[in-house]
């Protein structure tokens, strides 16, 4: 397969570093700055499953290098409109689009641009940073991805994909159900970002006060309400393996957003802990601590923008 991932960041850099080790036909769309590097220096991953630097092929938004077999989308949410404009000139008819983007949101904008028959579901499960020098760090054992058809089964293409990943460190094999992951994925980092944003803390921090850990089951309860209630609750067996590691004293983990949010930098809350709530309230839920997270973040969002443009502006138009 011809396969062109944007981004060389944290998880684009890293599932795409992995194909590119492997030697399957890779290519990263990045900024100018981002490909001379890549082109003088390679591609670096730093990671318990293995450290290695490879040579990988670069492009940028202005150039036209042909179509495309998979693109493999890892922007953030609140670059969605621009990713979608920069992969649409590599995009064609039989381009599949596979994005790992956390929460559900933003299949809607990508079956309005590309068609829902191109775009599968999909998310990542891998801990991973990008450092100042522009090297991969993994940061724990996880290295995965989870994707397939929305309408469900697995379909030659999935096949196809899997293939490319076989003989990686990356478990992808496909799924039959992958709604039910991407769900799951989504009642996680909703209640472990929104209390890490809420509280200012770490997991561990968090565990280690009188309430935080009945507080995170508690959030944790709201985002599994709404996901059974939407018809995706879920399977048995996850909540068993989700709740001990979001409750661990000691634990140094930590969402993104908060990061982002300790940083200063814009964070994906709407698409996340804005859109858990959206659907809550459309059917009927009452989740005070997601609400609670929402208006906190949503009071930091306004900020930032009145900082950044001069006045503020509204997370929903």
């Amino acid at each position: 397969m011809r396969i062109l991932v944007l981004g060389a960041g944290a998880v684009g850099g890293y599932f795409g570093g992995r194909l590119a080790e492997a030697g399957r036909d890779i290519t990263f769309l990045v900024r100018p700055a981002r490909a001379a590097a890549l082109a003088e220096r390679g591609l670096s991953v730093f990671s318990p499953l293995g450290d290695f630097r490879v040579p990988v092929k670069v492009t940028t938004a202005d150039r036209r290098e042909g179509l495309y077999d998979l693109i493999i989308l890892t922007a953030k949410h609140y670059d969605l409109d621009a990713a979608i404009a920069a992969i649409s000139p590599a995009a064609g008819p039989q381009t599949t689009i596979l994005p790992l983007l956390n929460g559900l949101v933003h299949l809607d904008r990508l079956d309005v641009a590309f068609g829902s028959a191109r775009v599968l579901g999909g998310v990542a499960y891998v801990g991973a940073s990008l450092t100042p020098d522009g090297s991969i760090r993994h940061h724990n054992k996880l290295s995965g991805i989870a994707f397939g058809e929305r309408s469900g089964g697995r379909s030659d293409r999935v096949r196809t994909i899997a293939a490319e990943f076989s003989g990686t460190p990356v478990s992808a094999p496909g799924e039959d159900n992958v709604l039910f992951d991407m769900w799951e994925k989504f009642v996680m980092i909703t209640a472990m970002a929104g209390m890490n944003c809420l509280m200012r803390g770490n997991i561990g921090e968090i565990a280690a006060t009188e309430d935080g850990a009945d507080l995170m089951r508690e959030f944790l309860t709201e985002c599994e309400d709404v996901a059974t209630a939407a018809g995706f609750a879920p399977r048995t067996g996850y909540l068993d393996r989700i709740v001990p590691m979001l409750t661990e004293k000691g634990s140094v983990n930590s969402a993104s957003m908060r990061t982002d949010l300790d940083a200063g930098r814009r964070t994906e809350a709407d698409a996340i802990l804005g859109d858990m709530l959206d659907r809550a309230r459309r059917l009927g839920l009452t989740t005070p601590l997601l609400r609670a997270a929402r208006c906190h973040m949503e009071v930091y969002e306004n900020r930032l923008a009145k900082q950044i443009s001069g006045g503020p502006r509204p997370l929903h138009a």
